[in-house]
Parts: structure tokens; sequence; C-alpha cells
């Protein structure tokens, strides 16, 4: 068996553990901000974060002991480019756009599993807008990259080659960076998160949430391990000999947004395995995984959207995901988790600003749905002052 077909299987194995696993114990980072924000509960919440300290941990160690090195990442998170504006503004973008299509690009595939059409159209639609912002047309060039590349910060002029945490505490602080120092750094991080998720006691009676967060922190780090160990190597050595390599090879792990746009060039080309990209096969696999859960359980049924307007909020969004998934270099998985794990400053910043789109705009709802003739400027700055972004002072809509 060649090498690239190993890979995607591995990966397939991967993803439908992934899909399976995520639609038992209903782990769903949008859920996470929706139950913190309407009903105070941070336990999916922290599952989430677990399954960042995972990730965080298992990659931390790997990377020291060499197995594989997280800076060759075709996603370039940990680049000497700072593109705050990307992290910003794609952040906030995805943030609010989960919310209008009922979930992140994880839950999108959980619910097509599930047999959720509106999520289904919610996947084509996104993947065009990621096809639209990828290198195969001049849309993001235009209208995003020739304001956003001249303000971004390129910190190698500084000195500080890669945006990897312990690159950045050790120029600060004057400390000599190395192997041994990136190890710390990550087992302080990755521990000091464990002890706060576990520290009140009622996380650890939640089996579902424990469990799931181990299982989506291990995938993580198994795609990394899978792609950036032997097997992925000789499948980047293969590849690069090729007359005609195949797209989208490299050292990586999972994330949604942008395979959703290489699945929909996977299917215009009549299924040629040329175009099963390792996020194509994760993306498969995840949908089918959930599936094969959703029937065995009995869950699955067919849901179509309930209104005109339900479909115009769910296209809003898969656009909006679908452009802000791209910007930002990934979604709650890809950015949250994947793009965490290798401790990169940007990763930390959009995921920030994916949590602040979507509570925000859960807030704004919440409002205008009690205060029926409120306007929009009323809703927002009571919802910032609920989030204590803005002094109380300024909110015009008493609290509920």
């Amino acid at each position: 068996m060649e090498v690239a077909a190993q890979l995607l299987i591995y990966t397939s194995i991967l993803g439908f553990i992934l899909g399976f696993v995520v639609t038992k114990t209903n782990f769903c980072t949008m859920g996470a901000v929706s139950d913190w924000v309407n009903i105070g509960d941070l336990s999916r919440f922290k599952a989430w974060m677990f399954a960042a300290a995972i990730a965080i941990l298992g990659v931390t160690i790997l990377d020291f002991l060499s197995f594989f090195d997280v800076k060759d990442s075709r996603i370039p998170y940990t680049s000497a480019t700072l593109a705050w504006p990307r992290y910003i503004l794609g952040g906030l973008m995805f943030g609010i756009g989960m919310t209008y299509a009922s979930g992140c690009g994880n839950k999108v595939l959980i619910r097509v599993g599930g047999g959720n059409l509106k999520s289904l159209i919610v996947l084509i639609v996104a993947g065009i807008m990621a096809y639209i912002m990828s290198p195969r047309t001049d849309f993001y060039g235009e209208y995003f990259h020739s304001w956003m590349n001249p303000i971004s910060l390129d910190l190698a002029e500084i000195g500080i080659y890669d945006q990897s945490l312990s690159t950045i505490i050790s120029y600060v602080f004057s400390v000599t960076n190395g192997t041994y120092f990136n190890l710390v750094i990550g087992l302080l991080v990755s521990m000091t998160m464990i002890v706060l998720i576990f520290k009140s006691g009622k996380f650890i009676q939640n089996f579902d949430n424990v469990f799931s967060g181990i299982v989506v922190g291990m995938v993580i780090v198994l795609a990394w391990l899978l792609t950036g160990g032997s097997i992925g190597e000789e499948w980047i050595e293969a590849n690069d000999f090729l007359d005609y390599p195949a797209p989208s090879v490299g050292v990586q792990s999972f994330t949604f947004i942008n395979p959703m746009g290489e699945t929909l060039i996977y299917a215009g080309n009549a299924a040629d395995s040329f175009y099963l990209t390792f996020g194509v096969a994760a993306l498969l696999s995840v949908i089918l995984g959930s599936f094969v859960y959703s029937i065995s359980s009995k869950n699955f049924r067919i849901e179509w959207f309930l209104s005109k307007q339900d479909f115009i909020r769910h296209i809003i969004g898969a656009i909006l995901i679908g452009v802000g998934g791209v910007l930002a270099l990934g979604c709650t998985i890809g950015q949250g988790v994947t793009g965490i794990s290798t401790l990169a400053l940007g990763s930390f910043i959009t995921l920030v600003f994916i949590i602040l789109g979507a509570a925000i705009t859960m807030k704004i709802e919440f409002y205008n749905a009690v205060y029926e003739d409120c306007s929009f400027f009323d809703s927002l700055r009571s919802s910032l002052a609920d989030l204590n972004l803005i002094p109380n002072k300024f909110r015009t809509l008493e609290k509920i």
C-alpha cells in the first residue's frame, strides 16, 4: 500500500473516532459559549479547554522528543508574522457566524452526520466561501491581504523569529530559548489549565465532558504525529518527487473550514483521489462517525429550515464562518485546539475573538428577544456591559 493511502486511512480512523465521540458526548464549542453566556454553566467550556490542554501537553512532549516539529506546519501557526488583523477580524466573523449557522465547523459536520440538511447547506456555502478565500482566486489578496499585510507585525524585525509563547517569553526576559525552555513553557501552560479546570471538583463528575476532552485532545496530537512523524515524512517526500504534486500535503492536524472548500473541489472532480487531501479525509470521516453513532443510538433525523428567516440566518452564518475561518487560519478546532497546541500567540488571540464574537451575538439576540422595540445599539451596549467590556453605566437596557 502506498504511503499516501496508508496515511489517509489512519486519518479517517481518527476522524471517525472524533465524530463518534463528539456526537455521543455532545462536545460542542458553540454550545460551550452558549452555556456560559446564557446560564453561567462552564462545564462544556471546560471540556473544550481540557481538550486544548491535552493537545498542548501531547504536542509539547512529542516536539521535545523530536517526533515532529510544529514549526514545519503547513498552516503557519507560529510564523514570525503576527497577522493580528486576521486573527481579530477573522475570529469575530467566525464567532458571529457560528452563532447564526447553529454551530462551528466541527458541529456543522456532526449535524450533517445526524441528518440535519440545514447544516449540509451551511457546509456547502461555507465551502464555497473557503474556496473563494483560497489562493485559487484573487478575493483574499484584493479585499484582505492588501490592507492587512502592511499593518501586521513582522516579529523577525526585532529578533523574534516565531510567535510561539516560549520564543516571545525568552525574548522579553532575555532567557536562552531552546527545546528545554519550550518544554517548560508547554508543561506550565497545559498543567495550569488542567489544574484550573479540575479545581472545583465538579468537572470530573461528568464523564462525558472529561472523556470528550481527552479524546478530542488526543486526536489532535495523533494527527500531528501522523503527518509529522515517519509516515508523514515519507508522504511528504514521495509527494515532492511527483510530476504533479498533490495539494495540501504537509505537517498538519485537524481543522475544518479550508477542508470544506477542498471537499467541494474533490466532489467537483468526481472524487478523483488526487484531490483527496488530509483535510477532506478528516472531514468526511467525522461525518461518518457522527452518522454511525446517530443511527446506532436512533437519534438520526432529517431536519430542514423552519422558515425563510431561518434559511437566511444560516446562509449569513455560513458566509461568515467560511470567510472568517480562512481569514483566522482556523476554527474553534483548527485554532482553538490545533493552533493552540503549538503555543502560537495568534491562536490564543483568535480564540479570544471567536469567543467574544459568539458571546456578544448571543447577548444581543437575547436582548432583542426580550425587548422587541430596542435598537441594535441599545442591545450592543447592554451586551458589552454584561460581559464587563464597558462600564455598567453605559447600559441602556435593564439586565435580565
